[in-house]
């Protein structure tokens, strides 16, 4: 019982981080499950079941707020959920740490560009021109839906920096719209699952103690999505990035752990003094621009 009170409450820090930066469910939960001795295709399962109920309630609570642009949801989320079908059925038994390198060289690329583009505006407000391109949110669907399915966390860390960094939807809409769209990915991977493992092969206690804490977590994190500033959630979705890319680089070079913890603390502060650094430049902008202060108040 006293273990999955634990799982609860890791559901809800990890809906909590996803539903206002826009991932690390996925990853969160999966790394707890795998650290307790549960395989992989089965612990990548109990966070896909889980997911459909978080991920539900987390796009009705973004809805409501105002932070979901329905056509990047309508383009993303059938071949999202399409990929992460066919992750689940017919590559459940491939080794996903393969490619985690060089994926996670190509997100810290990300992770480092949205800070800097971000960061670098200054006391100006941050622009976000036209809408994201059916030619990017397609393939990008496709292939955040296949990583998910294969290492129970990829649709957020995939999906959220590559549209951040297009600069052409504001971070809110970016992560209401990735979590809402979440939820057929969800669906995809946990059909797929079942088709692989079969029903026996799926411990949905796990599933139903992650659900109960992400279900109480998604309301408040889209209040927070919706509340923070555009700056404030990109540097902070950046720096969560970059952090939990470089440890699953350290990780796949086998550094050890006095070293990665080091490497990890220092990111971490840095990421903190970076997330400082956009509020007051947040309100060096809204002090040189009356409407925007308005607007906040």
């Amino acid at each position: 019982m006293r273990n999955l009170i634990v799982l609860a409450v890791v559901g809800f820090i990890a809906q909590l981080v996803d539903g206002s930066l826009g991932m690390a469910y996925g990853v969160t939960s999966s790394t707890l499950l795998l650290a307790v001795g549960l395989a992989p295709a089965a612990a990548s399962a109990a966070v896909h079941f889980s997911e459909i109920g978080t991920s539900l309630v987390s796009g009705i609570s973004h809805f409501k707020l105002g932070n979901v642009d329905w056509r990047v949801v309508g383009t993303m989320a059938v071949p999202g959920g399409i990929a992460a079908f066919i992750g689940a059925t017919f590559l459940s038994s491939i080794d996903g740490d393969v490619a985690k390198p060089w994926v996670a060289v190509l997100l810290l690329a990300l992770g480092a560009y949205v800070i800097f583009r971000f960061l670098r505006l200054g006391g100006r407000r941050p622009t976000f021109r036209g809408r994201p391109r059916t030619a990017l949110l397609v393939p990008l669907a496709g292939v955040a839906g296949l990583l998910d399915a294969l290492g129970g966390g990829g649709w957020g860390p995939v999906g959220t920096p590559t549209l951040l960094a297009s600069g052409r939807l504001e971070p809110r809409k970016v992560i209401g719209s990735i979590d809402t769209s979440e939820f057929v990915v969800a669906v995809g991977g946990s059909l797929g699952f079942l088709f692989a493992l079969g029903s026996q092969g799926i411990d949905f206690r796990i599933a139903l103690a992650l659900l109960v804490g992400g279900v109480l977590a998604a309301p408040v994190a889209a209040w927070l999505a919706k509340r923070l500033p555009g700056r404030v959630l990109a540097v902070a979705a950046g720096g969560l990035i970059i952090v939990t890319n470089t440890n699953t680089l350290l990780g796949a070079f086998d550094v050890s752990g006095a070293i990665r913890a080091t490497v990890l603390i220092v990111l971490a502060v840095v990421w903190v003094s970076l997330i400082v650094w956009a509020v007051r430049q947040e309100r060096a902008s809204r002090r040189t621009d009356p409407d925007l202060t308005e607007a906040a108040a």
